[in-house]
C-alpha cells in the first residue's frame, strides 16, 4: 500500500572504464569515449522529484564510513550537492524508478535513490564498501521514519513518541508492573483438586526461570494415555490477562474432560503464562508476546516449555486444538498502546468486536469445525456479526482466518493438519459475565471435539 523508501545498491568500478562501457559501445557500433571514474561514494537521485534533504541525509550517514566523491561532474552530470547527481530515472528505466509514484512519505515526496560505491579506491576495502551500503540504508530509513513520527502525540506514559524503547525504558515498564491476583490460589489450588480424579493426571512440564517456585508449569492429561488414540489439545492463558482462557480450561477439566478420555487422549495446558496471569499482562516478564513465539528461533520461555513437552509425548495424531483467548477493552486502552510505543510506532486505536469469535488458519480452514463451535457457543453467548473483525474479513458470522504458522500463534503447534482454532471471548460486553465467558469457552471445546468425533 505504501513504500517507505527504495535504495538500489550499486558500485562504479574501474572495470566500467576498461570493460563494460567499451563493450557496450562496441556492441552498439559507436565510438567509446574514455570516461572519468569518480573516486568515492555518490548517489543518483531522480531529477523529476529530487528530495535533496533525503539524499543529503544518506550522504551524511555514509561519510562516517567512507569518503564521498569530490568531483563537480559525475558521469557527465553536474552535481546537485557533493556526491549527488540527478537523472530522469523513469525515462531511463532505472531500477531506482520502480517505486516512483508509490514510494511516498507523508511529505508527498518520493524517497528513492541509487547508491554508487567505488571499491577500487586505495581508501576502500570490501568490508568498507559493504558497510557503506548498510549505512546508506540505515540513514535513509532513519530519515523517513523521523518524518513519519515527528508529529506523533504522546499516547503512552513510557518512552518518547516515535522512538523505540531503550533498555532503560523497557526496565521502566517491568518495574511499573503490579501484582493483581494469585496464580497459586486461582490455578494451582484448582489443579491440586484434580489430582484425585480417576481419569486425569496432573503433570509438571517446566517452570519459569525468573521464579520457578512461584511459576511452575502444569498440564493435565488422560491417566490412561493410549498411543493409538488421537489427542485433544486445549491451551489457555497464553496471554495471561485473558482470564476465561485459564478459568474456562479449568472448568472444562473439572466438569467435562473425563467423559472424553475413552474416545481421545485429553491434554490441557490451562495457564501457559503464569507471570502474565498474576500481573494481568499480555506480554511476559521480558516484554515478549508469547502468542507470537510458537515457532523455532523465536520462542519465549513459555512457548519453548510447552513445545518441548508436546514433542516428548510423540503424539501420532491430533484430534483438534482449541487455544482459549479473550479480546478485551484493555487491548485498546493498554496492551496495543504499549506494543506500539515500545516499537516507536504511532497508535490510532482499535475496534473491539462485541461478542465471541474464532480465529482459524487460512492455510487449513476446517470451516465446518469452526461453524460447529459457533453453533455451540451461540447457545451461551452472542456471536460477533461484523463483516470485518480486527481488520480481517469474516468468512461467516464470528469466523476469521489468518496465517497462524507464519505469525507464530499457539494455534499452529499441532502442525497444521488437524482442526485448530483460537477462541475469542469478549468479557467487557454488557451482556457478558465471568460465568458466561467461562461457559462459552467450555462450549467451544465441547462443540469442537464433538464435531471431530462425529466425523
Amino acid at each position: 500500500k505504501e513504500w517507505a523508501c527504495h535504495l538500489d545498491l550499486h558500485e562504479t568500478t574501474d572495470s566500467d572504464k576498461t570493460e563494460f562501457r567499451p563493450a557496450k559501445a562496441a556492441e552498439g557500433g559507436s565510438t567509446y569515449k574514455d570516461g572519468i571514474i569518480p573516486d568515492g561514494f555518490y548517489l543518483v537521485g531522480d531529477s523529476e522529484d529530487p528530495q535533496l534533504d533525503f539524499l543529503q541525509a544518506v550522504i551524511d550517514g555514509v561519510e562516517k564510513v567512507t569518503h564521498i566523491a569530490p568531483e563537480k561532474v559525475i558521469c557527465g552530470e553536474s552535481v546537485a550537492k557533493e556526491g549527488i547527481i540527478l537523472f530522469p530515472t523513469k525515462s531511463l528505466g532505472l531500477c531506482g524508478s520502480l517505486s516512483l509514484g508509490l514510494c511516498r512519505g507523508i511529505t508527498g515526496g518520493t524517497y528513492a535513490t541509487t547508491t554508487e560505491v567505488y571499491p577500487d579506491s586505495p581508501k576502500a576495502t570490501g568490508e568498507i564498501c559493504n558497510e557503506a551500503q548498510v549505512a546508506a540504508i540505515v540513514a535513509a530509513l532513519d530519515f523517513v521514519l523521523a518524518t513519519q513520527t515527528e508529529d506523533i502525540p504522546r499516547f503512552y506514559p513510557i518512552g518518547t513518541p516515535g522512538k523505540p524503547w531503550s533498555d532503560d525504558e523497557r526496565n521502566q515498564w517491568k518495574e511499573s508492573r503490579k501484582y493483581h491476583r494469585s496464580y497459586k490460589e486461582e490455578v494451582l489450588d484448582k489443579l491440586d483438586k484434580l489430582k484425585s480424579n480417576d481419569a486425569l493426571e496432573v503433570v509438571q512440564y517446566g517452570a519459569l526461570s525468573h521464579n520457578p517456585g512461584r511459576y511452575p508449569l502444569f498440564a493435565v492429561k488422560s491417566k490412561q494415555w493410549k498411543e493409538e488414540m488421537s489427542t485433544l489439545l486445549v491451551t489457555g492463558g497464553v496471554h495471561g490477562y485473558e482470564t476465561s482462557g485459564v478459568q474456562g480450561a479449568l472448568l472444562f477439566l473439572g466438569t467435562q474432560a473425563a467423559q472424553y478420555t475413552a474416545q481421545v487422549n485429553v491434554l490441557v495446558a490451562p495457564c501457559i503464562s503464569p507471570w502474565a496471569y498474576e500481573h494481568i499482562e499480555r506480554w511476559n516478564a521480558d516484554l515478549k508476546d508469547p502468542n507470537r513465539s510458537f515457532k523455532k528461533g523465536n520462542e519465549t520461555e513459555e512457548s519453548a516449555a510447552l513445545m518441548s513437552y508436546l514433542d516428548s509425548l510423540n503424539v501420532k495424531e491430533w484430534a483438534c486444538h482449541l487455544d482459549l483467548h479473550e479480546t478485551t477493552d484493555t487491548d485498546e486502552l493498554e496492551f496495543m498502546p504499549a506494543k506500539h510505543a515500545e516499537a516507536g510506532l504511532a497508535y490510532s486505536g482499535e475496534v473491539i468486536p462485541d461478542g465471541f469469535y474464532l480465529v482459524g488458519d487460512s492455510e487449513n480452514p476446517h470451516l465446518e469445525f469452526h461453524q460447529a463451535i459457533i453453533s455451540g457457543v451461540e447457545k451461551v453467548t452472542h456471536i460477533v456479526k461484523d463483516e470485518d473483525i480486527i481488520g480481517e474479513p469474516a468468512k461467516s458470522d464470528g469466523i476469521i482466518l489468518v496465517p497462524v504458522n507464519t505469525l507464530g500463534l499457539c494455534g499452529s503447534i499441532t502442525g497444521g493438519k488437524c482442526p485448530a482454532t483460537t477462541t475469542e471471548v469478549y468479557p467487557d460486553s454488557p451482556r457478558a459475565t465471568d460465568a458466561i465467558c467461562n461457559d462459552a469457552q467450555v462450549a467451544a471445546i465441547v462443540s469442537g471435539i464433538n464435531c471431530v468425533l462425529k466425523h
